[in-house]
């Protein structure tokens, strides 16, 4: 699946992905992957469904899906580096992510953010309706200060 606009490309090619840079932005940049080691970025990548944003020929955002592709996906590492920010790439990058043909019929799609509340909000996310259902195991800082 790919989609040519304004110049980006945007595609669910992983081959596409320069590891690279999505391991230096999420490594670097992020605040929910810092210092994260290359080796788990590439296996992520190389277990996910992972859609690119590419700027002539570089990559210019990131996203992958960790999903079994028939009840459940759970969205993560997603991005746009600050250079493209403001030019509604991530809304043209969710669209296509929602509208991918290995995404259709789920029963959850699920994400966790700081700070775009309203960009998922206009895609159908929302706050869950019983959080206490939820539980998770989580290991602060498991990739070291």
């Amino acid at each position: 699946m790919e989609i040519q606009e304004n110049g980006f490309i945007f595609s669910d090619d992983r081959n596409l992905v320069d590891i690279k840079a999505v391991h230096q932005y999420l490594s670097q940049e992020s605040y929910w992957a810092k210092n994260i080691p290359f080796e788990i970025v590439k296996r992520a990548i190389e277990n996910s469904l992972c859609f690119g944003i590419y700027k002539d020929g570089a990559q210019a955002g990131f996203a992958r899906w960790v999903t079994d592709k028939a009840t459940y996906a759970y969205l993560c590492d997603v991005y746009v580096k600050n250079d493209y920010r403001g030019l509604g790439l991530s809304k043209k990058l969710m669209s296509l992510m929602l509208f991918h043909p290995d995404l259709q019929g789920l029963r959850r799609y699920h994400l966790a953010t700081l700070d775009a509340h309203g960009l998922y909000e206009q895609f159908g996310f929302k706050a869950l309706e019983n959080p206490e259902r939820q539980m998770a195991i989580v290991v602060p800082n498991i990739y070291g200060e």
